[in-house]
């Protein structure tokens, strides 16, 4: 026991003896120092590594305009949504000489819509401008498109078409001096003939017969003009309602047809 308590007394001597010299203390604090700065220096090293984010590139005006850099080709836009225009340059000193014959109308509507020729009577499909003075005009393209058919016609007058998006035609006829072809591309108000007469509608006298016709179906100029094409899709629509009214009319007529004839039978 004595020999135990020796030895610690003897361990504890030289534990106080070792830090009661000067050089322990500045040494512990180096050493922790020491390896303070050694984490601080790993942490970095280890953080340089983390992937920088890759440069790629920046695009100036000069690349923009020329697509520079873009691997996907630009969309261009090329015009601003056009609204429907009367096709003559002066609409103050227009007139409308026939109206367009609307079967819903009324009657002395319809009766204005009419077309005589040789004792015969035509519901105009579009309208028939002139000019308060009966001289002739500038007929110009009522929407851009393109033309689809020029056609030299004593009878009408000539005739003019262009193809616009979703299904719309602008028609043109009781022109002259026409001064496109088929396949041009025009742009709205360009100038594309000049008014004048037809052998249909001489009591017209110098006019230009104007017709805007959606999926080959005619409507009323004065309805659409200063409107876009989108405000044409209502008659589509109208299209597709009455064809299923029809549809539907035409089947309930075969059910009871044939419930007619079951009960027919049934009482022989």
């Amino acid at each position: 026991m004595r020999e135990e308590e020796k030895k610690r007394s003897s361990q504890k001597w030289n534990m106080q003896s070792f830090f009661r010299k000067r050089w322990v203390f500045p040494a512990l604090y180096l050493a922790l120092a020491a390896i303070l700065i050694s984490g601080i220096l790993w942490y970095q090293t280890t953080g340089d590594d983390v992937a920088e984010p890759q440069d790629y590139g920046s695009y100036g005006d000069e690349d923009l305009q020329s697509g520079k850099g873009f691997d996907n080709p630009a969309v261009e836009v090329n015009r601003a949504v056009e609204n429907i225009l009367m096709p003559v340059e002066n609409e103050d000193e227009a007139q409308i000489v026939t109206q367009f014959y609307d079967f819903n109308g009324s009657e002395e509507e319809q009766v204005a819509a009419l077309v005589v020729y040789k004792n015969n009577y035509y519901p105009s499909q579009g309208i028939d401008i002139g000019m308060k003075n009966g001289e002739s005009f500038d007929v110009l393209a009522a929407l851009s498109g393109t033309v689809k058919e020029v056609k030299e016609d004593s009878f009408l007058g000539n005739v003019i078409e262009i193809e616009h998006e979703n299904g719309v035609v602008t028609r043109y006829q009781s022109v002259k001096d026409i001064a496109v072809e088929v396949g041009d591309d025009v742009e709205q108000g360009q100038v594309i003939a000049k008014a004048g007469k037809s052998e249909f509608n001489q009591e017209a006298g110098v006019h230009v017969h104007f017709e805007i016709r959606k999926n080959d179906v005619a409507v009323n100029p004065l309805d659409y003009f200063n409107k876009s094409l989108s405000s044409l899709d209502e008659v589509g629509q109208a299209e597709e309602q009455s064809s299923d009214k029809e549809e539907t009319t035409e089947e309930k007529s075969a059910e009871e047809n044939e419930q007619s004839s079951d009960s027919t039978s049934d009482n022989e």
